[in-house]
């Protein structure tokens, strides 16, 4: 591991190098992986246009681009398009009577409670919407003929606006879609090959208009965004001599080509986030442990995912802002505004809150003296003495006086010393942590007790510990390089398509013949996206999912099915198993019907091998120092031994307490917790109550 500084530059010397750089929104991540194992890091701020971050933070970890045999990116661009709302000119065009479904949506509120807060707007304005003739019904039969006449004054309106993308979204499309293909036509006759045009049956082929609708806008809106951004990281690339495809990460936890990201713009929306969560997956799995709980806590937020048996959570519907949907298959990953920089306050009754407000990157924590003055999970850290007064190598220099002054308007509020306020803080914000855990395992049938916590990001591994022990989690690992951890994650997956299409059966009922014809339908034209990616018949593999519902229901849940179908029995069987799991109920002698088939295309691509480090039983760690902190249940400071990781072994003991430094985060390892370093590097934390 070369790590100097902030950066680590990585000496290029004619070897083939795997690279991923995963851009967030305050620092671009990048992890580099050689031929013999050697893994290098750097970390540069990210940049009003992302692309420059990524050609910087190559450049400073010296990459040549003549060396790299696959690169693959995370970035956060069509994330942050859709909070700011930063869209170019782009419309909808619909059936005559559903200009409104939009706004409509399922008819629910954020706030139940509250009928007078109003729902976010949605993604195309009201008078970017248009309607045409035209009427299919629920058999795909054409009751209203298309009127192309109305469709060629919509396309010349459209021309005159200007717009750079245009979504087609008729009823009842998903069953038959000639009419929103011909609309399409027409637009792209009018509009010319510049603007983006979206189908919704082509899109997201489902039978619930708002859903159909919503993912198709989002799909629309992002298009004229993601398409310039696909091309110019894949020319800039190629000109300084990267000969392979750009590996985009998706929400689905895989990859696709700049020209499939072109088309499926949305899949990038979660790109991110999905890769802390692979990789926290990865490291728990090389550690042994096939349950693995992903917190990826940085300045502004947690998030957290999770892995059962060896498989990340999914979940076919998510959304950025509320009550507008995306319904492309994504990695579930539940996110809280708990981060190093979230506030610490107080609510109008006097209780103590801490987050979702956050001091980010600007001003930043009071400590920062760049013009805070609120206190923050940080601050609190460094009073308890579990950070020092330098971050980043030493580039950063903390005010520990400047955290008491802020953290005592907290301290005076409630009658209490900095030191109690320091730690009431981080039991609040720990304990909102735990809140989100609980729901993303006990609310899904899971419990804590079988999983391993994997603490990353810059402030995960400070918390890691507290969380997992409130949540009784035996284990928290914490990976070699947590700040860039995400970064690692995006060189961990494969090309992926999801290709679903709606099939209405009892499941008892139908015929084995019928599905199976149907999931050749279907596997066809996941090869056919693959092949479009350049990927090898050799390459491919295919899944096979059943989502079923009991009858009666519009939730329905996927099921893996293996082979060729000849029986539905066991599929069934696993579905009452799964129902009960997510919602505390299964009713076996009811009937269950097939909702929708999906097939997973996979293109596999080369995955890293990360070398073992011998295990030296003899090793000892060395402190570099001491330290008075604070921690959770003790009567007063206790002196706690300091120690730099990069000057770990494998095969090192280190009892607690103990605070264990490096460039990108701090672990803090209490009292009554032992921690170990594994031949991965990684620190594995064992608690007392294992």
């Amino acid at each position: 591991m070369n790590i100097d500084g902030r950066l680590s530059s990585y000496a290029s010397n004619g070897s083939r190098v795997r690279v991923a750089i995963d851009v967030g929104g305050t620092f671009t991540d990048v992890f580099i992986l050689d031929s013999n194992g050697n893994q290098t890091v750097a970390k540069v701020p990210s940049t009003s246009n992302p692309i420059d971050a990524v050609m910087n933070g190559a450049a400073a970890a010296r990459i040549d681009w003549h060396d790299v045999e696959l690169f693959t990116h995370g970035t956060t661009i069509a994330t942050n398009a859709l909070i700011t709302r930063n869209f170019k000119p782009a419309a909808m065009v619909t059936t005559k009577g559903f200009r409104d479904v939009l706004e409509i949506g399922r008819g629910t509120r954020e706030d139940p409670w509250d009928a007078y807060k109003e729902g976010t707007p949605p993604y195309v304005r009201r008078r970017d919407r248009f309607a045409v003739t035209e009427r299919i019904n629920y058999r795909g039969e054409v009751i209203e003929p298309f009127n192309e006449a109305e469709a060629r004054e919509v396309a010349r309106i459209l021309r005159k606006r200007k717009v750079t993308a245009v979504a087609v979204c008729f009823i009842n499309a998903y069953v038959n879609g000639a009419h929103e293909l011909r609309m399409a036509e027409i637009l792209a006759e009018e509009l010319g090959p510049d603007v983006a045009i979206t189908t919704s049956h082509e899109t997201h082929p489902e039978i619930f208009e708002d859903d159909r609708f919503s993912t198709t806008v989002a799909n629309t809106i992002l298009a004229p965004i993601i398409r310039p951004y696909a091309r110019d990281i894949d020319r800039r690339t190629s000109e300084a001599g990267y000969e392979a495809d750009v590996l985009l990460l998706h929400s689905g936890g895989g990859v696709i080509t700049p020209a499939t990201a072109e088309k499926y713009a949305a899949r990038l929306a979660a790109s991110g986030i999905a890769a802390g969560a692979i990789a926290s997956r990865h490291f728990a799995g090389l550690c042994g442990y096939k349950n693995a709980i992903g917190l990826d806590m940085g300045g502004t937020s947690a998030d957290i995912s999770l892995a059962a048996d060896g498989h990340l959570r999914m979940t076919d519907k998510w959304e950025v802002d509320w009550g507008h949907p995306i319904c492309f298959p994504s990695v579930e990953v539940l996110t809280i505004g708990a981060g190093g920089g979230s506030l610490s306050w107080l609510d109008k009754a006097g209780s103590l809150r801490n987050g979702p407000q956050s001091a980010g990157s600007v001003p930043g924590p009071a400590c920062y003296k760049a013009g805070g003055t609120e206190p923050t999970n940080t601050d609190a850290n460094i009073i308890l003495g579990r950070v020092g007064t330098e971050l980043a190598g030493g580039t950063m220099k903390l005010d520990r006086d400047a955290a008491l002054g802020a953290m005592k308007k907290i301290a005076d509020a409630l009658d209490l010393n900095v030191i109690d306020a320091s730690l009431a803080t981080l039991r609040v914000a720990n304990a909102n942590m735990a809140d989100a855990v609980r729901l993303i395992s006990i609310a899904r049938g899971h419990d804590p007790r079988d999983f391993a916590l994997v603490a990353f990001g810059g402030a995960g591994p400070l918390h890691g510990v507290d969380i997992a022990r409130e949540l009784n989690i035996p284990v928290v690992i914490v990976p070699p390089n947590p700040g860039v951890t995400s970064a690692v994650g995006c060189m961990l997956v494969d090309v992926q398509h999801d290709v679903t299409r709606m099939f209405f059966k009892d499941a008892v009922e139908a015929d084995p013949a019928d599905i199976e014809a149907a999931f050749r339908e279907i596997e066809a034209e996941g090869r056919q996206r693959l092949e479009t990616d350049g990927v090898e018949e050799k390459d491919m593999t295919f899944q096979r999912l059943v989502d079923m519902r009991y009858r009666g229901q519009w939730r329905s849940l996927a099921v893996p099915v293996s082979g060729q179908i000849k029986s539905m029995k066991e599929a069934i069987a696993i579905f009452h198993s799964e129902y009960e799991k997510a919602h505390n109920f299964r009713r076996e002698d009811f009937p269950v019907e097939i909702y929708r088939l999906t097939v997973r295309a996979i293109g596999v691509t080369p995955k890293p091998s990360f070398p073992k480090v011998k295990i030296d039983r003899d090793a000892k760690a060395t402190p570099k120092g001491t330290r008075e902190v604070w921690f959770h249940g003790q009567p007063a400071a206790m002196t706690t031994n300091l120690y730099d990781r990069d000057h770990l072994a494998a095969g090192v003991t280190i009892k607690g307490p103990a605070i264990i430094d490096q460039l990108d985060s701090t672990t803090v390892i209490p009292p009554d917790c032992v921690a170990h370093i594994d031949e991965w590097l990684n620190i594995q934390i064992k608690l007392d109550a294992a």
